[in-house]
């Protein structure tokens, strides 16, 4: 079997990856990939915004299976484009998709099906907005959370812990610093309690978990600073343990697959489940229709099962007949991120010690870079999400770290912590 994978980020290296690893798979495509990608996939010139020419090109290749990394493509509805000319691919159609693509949508669809999450309020105009943000200041709460309703590349979203940085967010939101994505705004109460990422495939009929993880997305140590993509993850998440899954199971994805069903949504990909495990139980954060980033990179590394059968058995519908088996290793994922990001920040420095990165058995999943004549330069915000295995989370977290500090480019930079929940609960 030939495959595509749509983008060319550390997601899409890691999906590639592994899915290179599968007996059934002849070949596989990534539009349009990057320098690191271009080892394991042969790498397509084409956007991920290129829908038509993506299906031209499934097409003309023979490919029998189609994986979409981002979330823009499915929102923008390759998934239905796909199924009109009888292609096989993976993920949800442009509906379901909103899930991810509207924070209106999506928190209207958890309130129906009873799926536990934060009291919230949606608003179009910025007036309406730092009104309703006074009266909840004065009304005492602990805090607020602004969204930018559409797409933002997961940076949309302003945690306030006072009434000027919530009135500071409404007002970004609005100013247009997030584009069409701003135009609607949410607001909603902020949750306390420990974060976790909950991945599960689902084809409509069945929703299967994934090894659980937790994601780091505070730029500096001691999750300060401000939001990023992702600046590390780990699996497992220790604070997902047996009782806490299955209330996930049932609380949300159960309700989760039956809301699905109900509004009769085409989904046949991956949800993910950004959860706040609150005193109350766990409660959704957010839903992602795609995999999260840097959270695949630590889950894959820890995947014994076939990715490629895992995942055509879900486009098919035939998820009942797909059985997971995981490692009892740890996985930690470090991101090495560009001088300067999430705001600006210079590319085009060449990167050394890839390869003596991994001879430390880590695997270096390349998100931002690019070939420049003979080097491997850097050429985005999130540059590589370098990622290695332990018996526990302590022996992961050091090979992690061992093959990051082979690497070095100008102004490079990543977080010293990453895993400080998982230890300090082991150290508990």
């Amino acid at each position: 079997m030939k495959i595509l994978v749509v983008g060319g980020g550390g997601r899409e290296h890691a999906l590639c990856w592994k899915l290179a690893r599968s007996p059934q798979v002849e070949k596989v495509y990534c539009a349009p990939g990057n320098a690191g990608i271009s080892k394991v996939a042969e790498c397509v010139n084409l956007g991920v915004d290129e829908l038509e020419k993506l299906a031209d090109f499934a097409e003309s290749n023979g490919i029998g299976l189609t994986v979409t990394g981002p979330e823009a493509p499915l929102c923008a509805g390759i998934v239905d484009i796909f199924i009109k000319r009888g292609l096989v691919i993976f993920g949800p159609d442009k509906e379901a998709a909103q899930l991810e693509g509207s924070k209106a949508y999506a928190k209207a669809f958890m309130n129906k099906y009873g799926i536990p999450t934060a009291e919230a309020k949606t608003f179009d105009n910025e007036a309406d907005a730092l009104a309703y943000v006074e009266e909840k200041f004065n009304s005492g709460v602990n805090g607020l959370v602004v969204k930018a309703d559409g797409l933002a590349a997961g940076k949309g979203v302003i945690v306030a812990a006072t009434r000027e940085e919530a009135e500071a967010g409404v007002k970004e939101c609005f100013s247009g610093t997030f584009g069409a994505a701003g135009n609607t705004v949410l607001i909603e109460e902020m949750l306390v309690g420990e974060e976790a990422s909950i991945l599960a495939l689902t084809d409509g009929k069945t929703i299967v978990p994934l090894a659980s993880s937790q994601d780091h997305k505070r730029m500096l140590d001691g999750d300060q600073g401000p939001n990023t993509g992702g600046m590390g993850a780990y699996s497992p998440a220790p604070v997902v343990d047996n009782a806490m899954q299955e209330q996930v199971n049932k609380e949300v994805l159960g309700n989760f697959l039956r809301g699905v069903q109900e509004e009769n949504l085409r989904f046949r990909g991956i949800i993910y489940a950004g959860i706040m495990v609150t005193a109350q139980g766990p409660k959704v954060l957010e839903f992602n229709v795609r995999f999260g980033d840097p959270e695949v990179q630590a889950v894959l590394m820890r995947l014994d099962s076939d990715l490629a059968e895992a995942l055509l058995q879900t486009a098919k519908q035939n998820l009942a007949d797909v059985k997971l088996e995981w490692s009892n290793d740890a996985a930690v994922c470090v991101v090495m991120a560009s001088g300067g990001y999430p705001k600006a920040y210079q590319k085009g420095h060449p990167i050394a010690g890839l390869d003596e990165a991994e001879t430390e058995g880590a695997v270096v999943f390349h998100a931002g870079t690019k070939f420049n004549e003979e080097n491997v330069v850097n050429a985005g915000g999130r540059v590589l999400g370098v990622t290695a295995r332990g018996a526990d989370i302590r022996e992961a977290i050091a090979n992690a770290y061992k093959a990051v500090e082979k690497i070095r480019w100008q102004d490079c930079f990543f977080r010293k912590d990453i895993g400080h929940r998982a230890l300090n609960r082991h150290q508990g």
